[in-house]
Order: structure tokens, then C-alpha cells, then sequence
């Protein structure tokens, strides 16, 4: 009788053991496909942002081209004003799935919008690069972000 409780009770710690390890191995596989879903979002939102000021900046120096040349720039203006509208939504999400980069995002942004009302070509030419720079370390924090 001994020997049916003993192996009764062995049988008991096994199968609570291998639930155990099996709960902890589930766990485990949740955590990982939760920090590969993080990081592929986060990924996704510097990737959108990026693009977004690239496009502005492209935006924005066509227009303060054609305004300084002394063109009619109104369209401009409108494709300028709808390339910054762009940038709001990857910028938020930027910010909140990678708060270690809201300071970068938001520099990247500003010097984009510096761009604006530049008082001649060297300036305007000046200030791109700013923004190009700008955007570069946006790109290269995240990167480094991403990587640990």
C-alpha cells in the first residue's frame, strides 16, 4: 500500500513539475513575441517619422525656392502644409513607444521646421542641412535603441 501512495505521490510532483516548467516556457514565449511586436512598432513609427520629415523638408525647400526666387508658390505652400500634417501621427507614436527618443524626434522636427522663411539660398541651404543632420541622429539613436 506504501508503495502505491509513494508512487501515486511521485506521479502528483512530476505532473505539477512539468506544468511548471511548461507554464514557465509559455510565459517566456509571450514575453518574447511581445518585445518582437514592440520593437517591429516602434520600428514602423522612426521609420514613418523619418520619411514624413523627409518629405517636408523636400516640401519645405521647394517652396522657400520658389518664394525666394519670387515665383508663385501658393500650391507649394498647400503640398508644405500637408507634408507637416504628416509628421504629427509617427512623431506621437515615436513618442510614446520610444520615449528615449522623444527629444531626438522632436529636434529632427524642429530644425525641419526652421527651414521655413529662410532670407536667402545660403540660408535656406544651411538650414536643410540642419534638418538632414538632425533627422541622421534621430536615425542613429533609434538604431542603437532598437539594437539592445
Amino acid at each position: 500500500m506504501w508503495q502505491s501512495i509513494i508512487a501515486i505521490l511521485g506521479t502528483l510532483a512530476g505532473a505539477s513539475t512539468s506544468a511548471w516548467f511548461q507554464q514557465r516556457g509559455q510565459r517566456a514565449e509571450r514575453a518574447a513575441a511581445a518585445t518582437a511586436t514592440h520593437r517591429r512598432d516602434a520600428l514602423d513609427a522612426v521609420t514613418d517619422l523619418v520619411t514624413a520629415l523627409a518629405d517636408h523638408r523636400k516640401a519645405m525647400w521647394l517652396r522657400e525656392d520658389a518664394r525666394l526666387a519670387g515665383v508663385d508658390w501658393a500650391g507649394l505652400r498647400a503640398d508644405s502644409h500637408a507634408t507637416r500634417a504628416a509628421i504629427t501621427a509617427p512623431a506621437v507614436r515615436v513618442t510614446v513607444l520610444l520615449p528615449a527618443l522623444a527629444g531626438a524626434a522632436q529636434a529632427a522636427a524642429a530644425a525641419t521646421y526652421a527651414m521655413r522663411n529662410a532670407t536667402d539660398h545660403a540660408e535656406l541651404d544651411a538650414a536643410r542641412e540642419g534638418a538632414v543632420t538632425a533627422t541622421d541622429a534621430l536615425t542613429h539613436a533609434a538604431g542603437r535603441l532598437l539594437a539592445a
